[in-house]
């Protein structure tokens, strides 16, 4: 199970480090994929838009190649047993060790005059997110890593006080590293709302993604020694998208000292446009679908809620919220 918030576009970062994983996942697991939408009430005071980018991150995610008729893809708005179990345990989450968190800290800087306690219990309706679906692998970004350990101590404190319920969750990659897709600028990572000329869209036009690269930045550094961050976030991202045999060649240019940043940053915009162009197209076909974007929430709700339901049940079975059972 895992989801993505429908704040602005989603970028390389998000296919990367999660989308990808979906798409392989869904071919031999029962799946759970969300659109966070309540989770993007935290930090959106205008939600006028709100109904364009969900339609643009389903249309996107499904041009990636999730299939909705193998999986569960819903709106988590749609699946109101999220709220329930987003109640019930906050019971069992302490104001101190989410304020410790280093996303919460991240968005009260970024978002100052909005800190809402949206923004403080965040890990905790990530982790209805997950354990209503009962879910042990969650596919996620390394950004995310801190989040998940959360939700285990949540299922952990619930089975330890009430029963055993909820499954520990755990991230999945396929035993790869965890991928985090570097921003072109050498700050940090990719961004839906940072600095959104150092990221890559999966909605950019072929000529915006050619400019981003070839304004990325790349130290100059001393040829053949250790490689600057700069030039290193370029390799990772050539390998992403870039043959191996084009990859060795710029890596022994460097190490030669003879590699021209030009052509390697030329190199990588085709290899971006070559990638994204499909992904950009086939998704506009389908945000321009009405009624089938219509059916895809429609059943992908209808999946989720089932077993939500039954998972509800479960866990108020266990704490004594169900007063209809025979004494």
């Amino acid at each position: 199970m895992s989801g993505i918030r429908p704040t602005g576009f989603l970028h390389l970062g998000n296919y990367f480090g999660a989308v990808r994983n979906y798409v392989r996942m869904q071919e031999s697991y029962t799946c759970y994929f969300m659109v966070a939408d309540l989770h993007a009430l935290t930090t959106l005071t205008e939600t006028r838009e709100l109904k364009n980018h969900v339609r643009r991150v389903l249309a996107e995610n499904i041009a990636s190649g999730l299939d909705p008729e193998k999986v569960a893809l819903y709106c988590q708005s749609h699946v109101p047993e999220t709220a329930e179990l987003y109640l019930l345990l906050n019971m069992l989450a302490y104001k101190g060790e989410l304020e410790k968190t280093p996303t919460f800290k991240e968005k009260v800087r970024l978002h100052p005059n909005n800190v809402n306690m949206g923004l403080l219990t965040y890990p905790v309706l990530q982790a209805a997110d997950i354990l209503l679906q009962r879910a042990t692998l969650v596919p996620v970004g390394k950004d995310q890593e801190q989040h998940l350990e959360m939700a285990r101590n949540y299922a952990g404190r619930f089975n330890q006080r009430y029963g055993e319920v909820f499954p520990e969750p755990y991230a999945f990659n396929f035993g790869e590293s965890l991928i985090k897709v570097p921003s072109l600028d050498g700050a940090g990572k990719m961004s839906k709302s940072e600095n959104q000329m150092a990221t890559l869209y999966l909605a950019d036009d072929d000529e915006t993604i050619r400019n981003k690269i070839k304004k990325a930045k790349t130290d100059s550094g001393a040829p053949g020694g250790d490689m600057p961050e700069s030039v290193a976030n370029l390799f990772l991202l050539l390998e992403l998208v870039c043959s191996q045999d084009v990859v060795d060649k710029f890596r022994a240019d460097y190490q030669a000292g003879t590699v021209r940043y030009g052509d390697m940053k030329k190199e990588l915009a085709e290899g971006m446009v070559a990638f994204i162009s499909p992904i950009r197209e086939k998704a506009e076909q389908i945000r321009n679908d009405d009624s089938y974007l219509r059916k895809v929430m429609e059943e992908g709700a209808a999946k989720a809620r089932a077993n939500a339901a039954a998972t509800l049940q479960l866990a108020k079975e266990a704490m004594g919220l169900n007063y209809f059972a025979k004494i």
